[in-house]
């Protein structure tokens, strides 16, 4: 069954610590601490497994208030929220706000292999520039679109993008699972996509996945994503990798 206690942890920064040590084998976190209405809400950042399977960790940027307006309407405190689009529920593979332009690394491709075949100079020809390829290539280093990919936690460095963002944030939105008593949240990372015989396969989902935002002052939104390496994207209706 899907996260019985889904939601989204939402207030200002109180504080954020890390485990003491990090050692191989071991888990390894981020905690932080969120202003609250109902008291300091604490959330654990997953940010390297003991297992050993590996940690990968993704930084949207680019977005803004008008992105999240379902959850940027919410009071502070923690709300639960139905696995739907329509609640505000975040979804890796299915949130608009988290996509990469699809048709960007497929343009950029075929405009490199262009250029590279068909104005490729002559052996010993002198060559003056900029020339087409250079324009080409200066107007896709120009295009006002931003490619997020995932990038390999060693737990610091994922720690380390996140720490300055929740510091200087006027409101944090923390996506996971409700602790079943206290004030806790936990499963901040990807809910869905794990291998088949896992302990984790009976609770995979869709619109139940985790993550922590961080809103400016200005109105500048970040997300920030973890997912383990032993998950797939994509996945079908319940949560499943195909």
């Amino acid at each position: 069954m899907p996260l019985p206690l889904y939601g989204v942890a939402i207030g200002t920064f109180h504080d954020f610590t890390r485990d003491p040590q990090h050692e191989y084998g071991e888990w390894y976190h981020g905690h932080l601490s969120l202003n609250t209405p109902a008291g300091i809400r604490e959330a654990a950042l997953d940010v390297d497994s003991p297992s050993g399977v590996g940690v990968g960790y993704r930084l949207v940027t680019g977005l803004t208030g008008a992105d999240i307006v379902t959850v940027r309407a919410l009071p502070d405190g923690f709300h639960p929220l139905a696995s739907a689009p329509e609640a505000g529920a975040l979804d890796y593979q299915r949130s608009p706000l988290l996509q990469d332009p699809g048709w960007l690394p497929p343009l950029r491709r075929l405009v490199e292999g262009l250029v590279g075949v068909l104005l490729r100079p002559a052996v010993g020809a002198p060559v003056y520039g900029p020339n087409l390829a250079d324009r080409l290539a200066a107007l896709l280093a120009c295009l006002k679109v931003k490619v997020h990919p995932w990038v390999a936690s060693d737990g610091d460095n994922a720690l380390d993008v996140l720490e300055p963002r929740l510091r200087s944030a006027s409101r944090i939105y923390v996506f996971g699972q409700r602790f079943g008593d206290g004030l806790g949240v936990h499963d901040v990372h990807l809910n869905q996509g794990d291998p088949y015989g896992s302990q984790w396969w009976d609770t995979d989902g869709i619109w139940q996945d985790g993550a922590v935002l961080c809103e400016q002052p200005n109105g500048r939104v970040t997300v920030w994503q973890i997912k383990f390496n032993t998950q797939r994207l994509p996945t079908d209706a319940q949560g499943h990798p195909v």
